[in-house]
């Protein structure tokens, strides 16, 4: 019973952390972005924690989503 709804909540988190990450850091910014910050962007503060939170998120989802296939 508590996989399901840690999955849940695992996948909520990681789409609000998506959302929050800064919009030029990604496609959209290598494409049509400005060109002050160019390719690379260092991140720093809050901006470094979500980031390093989404792939945790994500990490967690992966290993939340193989146990769902083992048990």
């Amino acid at each position: 019973m508590w996989l399901p709804i840690s999955q849940i909540t695992v996948a909520v988190l990681l789409i609000i952390f998506i959302l929050l990450q800064e919009r030029t850091s990604g496609l959209s910014g290598v494409l049509g972005g400005d060109s002050e910050g160019g390719f690379y962007q260092t991140r720093r503060g809050l901006e470094k924690m979500i980031f390093w939170g989404t792939i945790v998120l994500a990490i967690v989802f992966a290993v939340l989503a193989l146990l769902g296939l083992v048990l």
